[in-house]
């Protein structure tokens, strides 16, 4: 009969509205932090299980203002994509849709230009060196890309992109910015977040002068699976933030 939904139309609508929500609250939050640029900047989640249907934020929408409802769905098939009058960003489009093509394991792709990361990719070697806890939390899981051949806005970019991605969780993208992804929009603030961090505190102790006390491999390689046993901390992490949203910026859930 033509109008009526089976449950599991309803449950994919439903779980789609809460992705939405999600990525809607990770924008607001990402200007809280100080990490959004201008108009700039793009976070994208998968909706289809094979990442090629995504959703992302329009062009040139500040993240203050972006509401769930806002979300474009896009599917990185459709090559008419970028003919259309409510056409993605460019660069967005290629990097985003690339990734989501190529790492299906990454539902969830943040990609901006916060100030240490940024900094730090804008080093002849961006390696995040194991200094801290949470510096140790990245080792072995940063892919670093030195390619960077001006904005990428074309498939030759997005695709090298996507495979210096690999299987990592960052990506430091010289010259650039920071791409994370996660399994959920949670996971990816969490990698976001803690990544800023960790590279505030490396810059920091660059600027200091003196020799970095680096973690031998064995204690950096620990340290970073100890972390595993932290993982329920990213949902904890993103629900308390989400409900201090709830009481002072209310319409990202519209």
């Amino acid at each position: 009969m033509t109008g009526l939904q089976g449950p599991e139309n309803s449950a994919s609508e439903e779980a789609e509205w809460q992705l939405r929500v999600d990525l809607a609250a990770a924008f607001r939050l990402a200007v809280q932090f100080g990490w959004h640029e201008s108009v700039g900047n793009h976070f994208s989640a998968a909706v289809s299980k094979d990442g090629t249907q995504f959703l992302m934020n329009p062009k040139w929408s500040h993240f203050s203002t972006i509401r769930a409802s806002d979300l474009q769905l896009l599917d990185a098939r459709d090559k008419a994509t970028m003919t259309r009058p409510d056409a993605p960003d460019a660069t967005a489009w290629c990097v985003h849709g690339w990734i989501h093509r190529a790492c299906t394991a990454a539902r969830v792709v943040l990609h901006c230009h916060p100030e240490y990361a940024t900094a730090l990719a804008s080093l002849k070697d961006p390696t995040m060196l194991p200094i801290d806890q949470n510096t140790a939390r990245f080792y072995g899981q940063v892919a670093v890309d030195l390619g960077f051949g001006g904005m990428a806005d074309n498939d030759a970019e997005g695709e090298r992109i996507a495979v210096a991605f690999g299987n990592h969780t960052v990506l430091m993208m010289g010259n650039h910015g920071v791409t994370v992804v996660g399994g959920t929009v949670a996971e990816a603030f969490e990698n976001l977040y803690f990544f800023e961090r960790a590279a505030k505190t490396l810059m920091l102790a660059y600027a200091s002068g003196q020799p970095l006390n680096v973690m031998p491999r064995q204690t950096a390689e620990k340290t970073a699976e100890d972390w595993k046993a932290y993982a329920g901390m990213a949902s904890a992490h993103f629900e308390h933030l989400k409900s201090v949203l709830d009481e002072t910026e209310p319409s990202y859930r519209a």
